[in-house]
């Protein structure tokens, strides 16, 4: 039983060292010839453990029956792989202490330390009485405070995986388990069977515990890639709200020149400031209609920042619908007479109350975007609005159809995205953002309701369709 306890301890040393390289990730080429030439001494040193070399004999020390006394070979044992190996160790858990950045694994080399000190400190008591030193081994209660450092290191840092601590007991059991057959004294060809089958199954259990670490350093290695994409999309997050906070800045700053410029040239244009020439009311329409069309370029990037950021504030009110269309045709007549096209408006009439609850500028300003694009894209023909409810649904429906240049069958599900336009409309109309209709949208969805494009095909016109719900009965 005492050669037996004795064979035991002798590998707790090198599984610490051993143990220790893996968790520091220690992999150069001193420490790994210090590990293969431990493994190769105790496998010398545990082919002697039946020996006197070993255990010389057993005799009475203090108040213990039977204590032993140590042999030559313990000696080296205990100078070697006990004292000399665990001092190493512990010297590269302190040295690892201090180059060691990350605070989670300070946290665990510390309470490794702290244990080991404890229990080998404790262990080391065991041994003066091997050496015929008459001192009691009491240091043996300290051992248990090793795993109890161990334990807590692993609750509070994470130190193990549960799939590695499974694997490495479960080889280390079986292991142990045919160490001990194969030293029980039998037959030569027994004993070298059991030998062989220590040996095979201990080289195929490294095998399983290294695939078993590989698997979890993969998993770590996943996890962190994904704490660090977690990271840089907030970083991408933060990044597009300052920008979109930049856009709303720059977008005000421009709106008050803007402004400024549009109202002098529309004064100018109405005669406030006195007769001018053909050639000089030209100059100051261009100017007007550039002004203009910059300010909606504004508006759309102002209102996509606000839409960004939370921020587009709405006023609903109750407001006629059909007043409310009407109106935005009345202030563009000058572009729609301008364009050429026929144009026209109709609404049910039977005697319906067109009310809705609507921010009134907002939806005027998505009436007045697809107004100015069926125009923009409508070189010549027709633009129809009408106006009726769907009994069916309870829905007001306002339509807008045109002959204009129609949308391509794989653009229409892309439409009412940011940024998106339609190639034709690209030829047709290069000023144009790709914001209106995104914006338009938003705006619709704000209220409640919907917005669709329908089209059968480049060149043949384009549909689009506003539904929103009524006040209240119809």
């Amino acid at each position: 039983m005492v050669r037996l306890l004795s064979i035991g301890s002798l590998f707790i040393p090198i599984f610490f060292f051993h143990w220790v390289t893996l968790l520091l990730g220690i992999k150069d080429k001193i420490n790994r010839l210090v590990l293969w030439i431990s493994y190769g001494a105790s496998i010398v040193i545990l082919s002697m453990a039946n020996s006197p070399l070993f255990v010389s004999g057993l005799q009475q020390k203090m108040f213990f029956i039977l204590w032993p006394n140590s042999g030559p070979v313990y000696d080296i044992y205990f100078s070697f792989l006990y004292v000399a190996l665990i001092t190493y160790t512990l010297y590269l858990l302190i040295r690892y202490y201090f180059i060691v950045k990350d605070s989670k694994k300070k946290g665990q080399i510390l309470f490794i330390l702290i244990g080991a000190l404890v229990g080998f400190g404790g262990g080391l008591t065991n041994f003066p009485l091997w050496f015929n030193v008459m001192m009691p081994p009491y240091g043996n209660f300290l051992v248990g405070a090793f795993p109890f450092f161990l334990g807590y290191s692993v609750l509070k840092f994470g130190l193990f995986n549960a799939k590695t601590i499974v694997t490495e007991v479960f080889v280390f059991i079986i292991s142990m388990v045919l160490l001990i057959q194969a030293i029980l004294p039998a037959a030569l060809w027994e004993s070298i069977l059991r030998w062989g089958i220590f040996v095979l199954v201990s080289f195929l259990g490294y095998l399983i515990i290294k695939s078993v670490y590989r698997e979890v350093e993969q998993r770590e290695r996943i996890q962190k890639l994904a704490t660090d994409l977690e990271k840089a999309n907030d970083r991408l997050t933060e990044l597009d709200r300052e920008k979109s906070e930049f856009v709303s800045f720059a977008t005000h700053q421009l709106r008050s020149p803007l402004t400024a410029m549009k109202g002098y040239a529309s004064m100018i244009l109405d005669g406030d400031m006195g007769e001018m020439s053909k050639e000089a009311r030209q100059g100051v329409s261009r100017i007007f209609d550039s002004s203009n069309t910059l300010m909606n370029i504004v508006n759309d990037y102002l209102n996509i920042t606000r839409i960004e950021l939370g921020s587009m504030k709405y006023a609903f009110e109750t407001i006629d619908l059909k007043a409310l269309i009407e109106d935005t045709i009345a202030e563009l007549k000058p572009n729609i007479e301008k364009s050429g096209l026929a144009f026209s408006f109709k609404a049910e009439d039977r005697g319906i109350d067109w009310r809705v609850t609507a921010d009134k500028d907002k939806l005027k300003q998505v009436i007045a975007n697809l107004i100015d694009n069926d125009i923009k894209y409508t070189p010549s023909g027709s633009v129809d609005i009408s106006l009726c409810f769907d009994r069916a649904n309870h829905k007001f429906v306002m339509t807008l159809k045109d002959t204009g240049i129609g949308i391509a069958k794989e653009v229409l599900p892309h439409l009412f995205q940011k940024w998106s336009r339609a190639g034709n409309a690209n030829k047709t109309n290069i000023k144009g953002t790709g914001l209106g209709l995104f914006v338009a949208k938003e705006m619709v969805n704000a209220h409640n309701g919907t917005i669709r494009a329908e089209s059968e095909g480049e060149g043949k016109g384009s549909t689009f369709i506003v539904e929103l719900e009524p006040l209240g009965k119809v």
